[in-house]
């Protein structure tokens, strides 16, 4: 072998040995994030199917956390502080990004919970996190997170005193924009009737019954319902009058803000997220009186 031939092939070695250091580097991100994923490690969240499980009678109190990596010229803030649920509860929430730039911006999330031993109990079903996100310049989206928290985070000893989660998101520009989703399908998806019903369980029962009044009037046939018109029920005189019956349109109204819709109504809470509200409008069409 000649001198020529050893030093091509010692370079030559040399730029493999780089090759391989390069892509072990460029993907050890990739690599450390789905071993949180699979562990649980520095409080990474689970993906899961589906719920699954049983809801038990302990409760949970999930705190809701954004921000967004400098350089990043996106808003990001969660539409809701705080949620509490059972343990096992198929919980619907939703955040929303605005891109305040003139250009188009594909972003990616990261995501921890804290405290970080209670990170192999929290259970994601859907949510922006798991893909590349494209936001239109000077877009708003409305973005849901389908999650639950596992019933074993009562009987592991190391979990069992966690009353309180704070499940955190930050954004950051994204380095492989290609083939990224839209952030604008959530918007344009049909209204789906399931994602209404985990959201009127969350939202609304706890002043709300299908099939009987409660704080709230029972809800079950309110689509086609006059307003104000339940037997028995102690309307406000104001909705007693209101004189129409509830459509879509006027339900998206109401929940949207009811007293800008009926001034003078009783009504003390608002769903100000476009999608949730399409999403409960559709649940509410399938309920028929006695549901």
């Amino acid at each position: 072998m000649t001198q020529r031939t050893r030093t091509l092939l010692t370079v030559a070695g040399f730029c493999a040995v780089l090759a391989v250091m390069l892509t072990i580097t460029s993907y050890s991100v990739t690599l450390y994030r789905l071993f949180c994923q699979v562990t649980g490690a520095n409080g990474t969240t689970q993906r899961v199917a589906s719920a699954g499980k049983q809801q038990t009678a302990r409760e949970v109190t999930v705190f809701f956390n954004t921000d967004v990596a400098p350089g990043l010229p996106w808003r990001l803030v969660p539409l809701q502080p705080s949620v509490k649920l059972h343990l096992g509860q198929d919980t619907l929430v939703f955040f929303e990004a605005q891109n305040q730039s003139g250009r188009d911006i594909v972003g990616h999330a990261t995501f921890n919970v804290t405290p970080e031993k209670a990170g192999i109990y929290f259970k994601k079903i859907q949510c922006f996190c798991f893909t590349e996100e494209r936001l239109a310049a000077g877009a708003k989206a409305e973005m849901p997170v389908d999650f639950f928290v596992d019933p074993g985070l009562a009987t592991d000893p190391s979990t069992s005193d966690v009353h309180e989660i704070t499940l955190s998101y930050t954004f950051f520009e994204s380095k492989k924009p290609d083939g990224a989703s839209n952030l604008s399908r959530f918007a344009n998806a049909p209204p789906d009737p399931a994602a209404g019903g985990k959201l009127f369980a969350e939202q609304c029962g706890g002043c709300h019954a299908l099939d009987h009044a409660r704080i709230g009037p029972p809800l079950a046939g309110v689509v086609g319902r006059a307003a104000g018109s339940v037997p028995g029920y102690p309307y406000s005189a104001a909705l007693r009058a209101a004189g129409f019956a509830w459509d879509t349109e006027r339900l998206d109204r109401w929940l949207a803000d009811p007293q800008a819709e009926v001034p003078g109504a009783q009504m003390p809470m608002r769903v100000p997220e476009a999608v949730a509200r399409r999403d409960l409008i559709a649940y509410l069409k399938t309920l028929r009186p006695g549901s």
